[in-house]
């Protein structure tokens, strides 16, 4: 999300950031370019007018004019602005309600509001150890019922059935003196979809915002939609008592026009961005990280998160251990680090988190991919044990057998071979140099990067 938004401002803006004057001609100049990103980006016109006029309001001010660092303080205002832009003091979720606190869940149909209410469920499950019910009020979607029934199953929450036949008032009622009953702490309720906003979708909103009084309304919306999906949650605001916004398949949509319209035309926070179909691709929206990441300043705040949730601890400290012991780094080591690094969203989502990504050459950041994670998978896959733990034993033969097996060219099994002696390598220097002493203190939780990160750096 936001590649393309991102590559013309970090362009732009990478041009003042060693100017030493800044002039009212240069400020212009700059400004109009940013106003040209925005606007490519799809962000609505009167958003993207305001907001460089609040930019040049600053910038033509004596703070920026009069800076050390004058061409760096602009590229500050920029980013203030792009997060006040996005920003909300009620952007998190608010559950503090009796039990169980309800979450009623609005959308069009095809925005992926089903699969959104099972990824809300796992993230309130795992993250937030909550007990979470779903229901599905959505009588007409064929299937409906049975998609999300298949989803909460899935992901481990409590599943409370309906039938087309019932009356989604009735669906809903049910469904929390249940969850009442079972003593619940969330509710999630699906609610009907159309191809379009019309009076008789909000009309059964309306009716069930009135049964079930919600803590969170939320609106879901496919980011790719751009100004239209602004838009549309401004309709669906405007009928319902909306508390936030969710932007699904940000990870298809390069322009991200959508997060930077919505909060502006609704007044409403963006609370959660999906991605992809899997049910553990729900994110909090933190606008500060997200414009740090348009502006190529990476989001590590994130980076560490995600680390701190997927890798295993344990498969960490115990091969600190073994390699303290002196025992060598082998296949299997090097598959569970590429399984560590896949569970944290493979390569594209670890790098783009990164600082300076932004900065690497035209070209050059398509080449980072999970396809060679995969690939390198395959091959270990398609090994003995025996090959796995003596990597030194695989020659001729069971080179051809195991590229057959994994469906790859003997050139990758030698590679991958190569990338495992380089990383045994590496691991007898950190021996020597004390670094595996320093690996031990941070398994023990006394400080250092988190554990489990692949070792060395990975060259494909």
């Amino acid at each position: 999300m936001f590649d393309s938004l991102s590559e013309r401002l970090t362009h732009t803006l990478r041009n003042l950031r060693g100017v030493g004057r800044l002039t009212e001609e240069n400020i212009q100049e700059t400004l109009r370019e940013v106003r040209r990103a925005l606007l490519e980006a799809d962000v609505a016109v009167n958003v993207a007018r305001d907001f460089v006029e609040r930019v040049s309001t600053q910038a033509l001010g004596h703070e920026v004019m009069q800076s050390l660092t004058p061409g760096q303080e602009l590229v500050r205002v920029v980013r203030d602005e792009l997060v006040a832009l996005m920003n909300s003091e009620d952007a998190e979720l608010n559950l503090n309600a009796v039990p169980p606190a309800i979450v009623l869940v609005a959308g069009l149909q095809g925005s992926g509001k089903t699969t959104t209410v099972a990824k809300l469920a796992r993230l309130l499950t795992e993250r937030e150890r909550k007990a979470v019910m779903v229901v599905s009020c959505d009588i007409y979607r064929p299937a409906a019922i049975q998609q999300l029934e298949t989803l909460a199953e899935q992901v481990g929450v409590a599943f409370f059935p309906s039938e087309p036949a019932q009356r989604p008032v009735d669906i809903a009622e049910a469904a929390l003196g249940e969850a009442r009953r079972r003593q619940m702490d969330v509710l999630i309720v699906d609610t009907a979809g159309r191809l379009h906003v019309d009076e008789g979708m909000m009309k059964e909103a309306r009716a069930l915002t009135d049964v079930l009084t919600p803590a969170e309304t939320l609106f879901v919306v496919d980011s790719m939609t751009g100004q239209d999906a602004a838009n549309t949650a401004k309709a669906f605001n405007d009928a319902l008592p909306l508390t936030g916004v969710v932007l699904t398949k940000t990870d298809g949509d390069a322009r991200g026009g959508a997060a930077l319209s919505i909060r502006e035309i609704t007044g409403k926070p963006i609370k959660f961005l999906g991605t992809g179909e899997k049910t553990d691709g729900l994110e909090p929206f933190h606008a500060d990280r997200v414009v740090s990441r348009i502006l190529g300043m990476g989001d590590v705040l994130s980076l560490i998160e995600e680390a701190e949730r997927t890798i295993d601890k344990d498969k960490a400290e115990k091969l600190a251990k073994k390699l303290k012991k002196g025992k060598g780094f082998d296949l299997e080591d090097f598959r569970d680090q590429i399984r560590q690094m896949r569970n944290m969203g493979g390569l594209t989502s670890v790098m783009e988190k990164l600082p300076g990504m932004s900065e690497l050459p035209a070209g050059a950041a398509d080449q980072i991919n999970d396809r060679e994670l995969v690939r390198s998978e395959a091959i270990i896959n398609s090994m003995t044990p025996q090959e796995r733990r003596l990597p030194a034993i695989i020659k001729g033969s069971r080179k051809r057998r195991i590229a057959a097996g994994s469906g790859t060219q003997i050139q990758d099994v030698n590679r991958l071979l190569k990338q495992v002696t380089q990383m045994q390598k590496m691991m007898k220097r950190m021996r020597k140099k004390g670094g595996l002493n320093r690996m031990m203190q941070a398994m023990s939780g006394q400080g250092g990067p988190p554990p489990g990160m692949p070792p060395g750096r990975m060259r494909f």
